[in-house]
């Protein structure tokens, strides 16, 4: 009992001191913070901040210099089941010969275990998954034969099918068309509902206040993580961006002016 109510009451996921370098050059220097509950929680910063590379890291895909990265109270590399993972487009093979429905059927995977193959059951929650995300009539379509937005959405009904607590996101809105973002944030908000941790690598910093409860920014240390609304300030986004922050105040004029975003901010 002690222990399924501490895994209920733990962190989503709890990172202390984590430091990460490729060939000798730090990429992430004693990065520590702990995901609140339910929400959903952007990771933002310039390129090469070490965005992609916390997020591997967090899930043990590659190696880190040291730290402890915790997922619900214990090590991460225990609570695969607990963890959905949606990779950047561009990392994934999409010339494997594979359907849409194969792929979402692959999250089933560490459910059933090693021995057991996909049944009926698992061919019907990841039809429902693709039809959450708009992708039902390409269930039997080639992934390679897909346009970008439409394999973004595969990877999320995949990610779906996993029936996770906890979804990691690595730039899920890059390179995807209004209809498809629209349709992604739906479903980030509906996991929200559900009581589900999200985290997201995102670049579009027109859009961070709109999407995100808690916002994390990222220049290889933690430059400040917290409530949206108190840490995504001119102040400390032009600490994490240095120089290249100097249009800031410009398009908060403009947006406040019109109402709207004016699309510049990504970064």
């Amino acid at each position: 009992m002690q222990r399924t109510t501490e895994a209920l009451t733990a962190p989503p996921l709890a990172i202390s001191g984590l430091s990460v370098a490729y060939q000798k050059k730090p990429v992430l220097r004693n990065v520590s913070f702990q995901l609140p509950h339910g929400e959903l929680v952007g990771v933002v910063g310039p390129n090469g901040a070490g965005k992609s590379t916390l997020i591997k890291a967090a899930l043990g895909l590659i190696p880190k210099l040291a730290g402890e990265v915790q997922v619900f109270g214990a090590p991460s590399a225990s609570q695969r089941k607990l963890i959905g993972y949606v990779p950047q487009r561009e990392s994934v093979d999409w010339d494997f010969p594979t359907n849409a429905l194969d792929v979402v059927m692959m999250g089933r995977y560490g459910h059933l275990g090693w021995f057991r193959r996909p049944g009926a059951k698992e061919k019907r929650l990841a039809l429902e998954c693709l039809a959450k995300v708009g992708m039902a009539d390409y269930a039997n379509r080639q992934i390679s034969q897909l346009s970008g937005g439409q394999q973004q959405r595969v990877f999320l009904a995949r990610a779906l099918a996993q029936d996770a607590r906890l979804y990691v996101m690595d730039e899920p809105f890059a390179g995807v068309d209004a209809a498809t973002e629209k349709a992604i944030i739906g479903l980030l908000q509906e996991l929200k509902r559900e009581g589900k941790t999200v985290m997201v690598v995102h670049h579009d910093l027109a859009t961070v206040k709109e999407y995100f409860d808690s916002v994390l920014l990222l220049n290889v240390e933690v430059q400040a993580f917290g409530k949206t609304a108190e840490v995504f300030t001119t102040a400390n986004l032009a600490q994490t961006y240095g120089g290249r922050f100097a249009y800031l105040n410009q398009q908060d004029a403009e947006m406040n002016e019109s109402g709207a975003a004016s699309g510049i901010g990504r970064g």
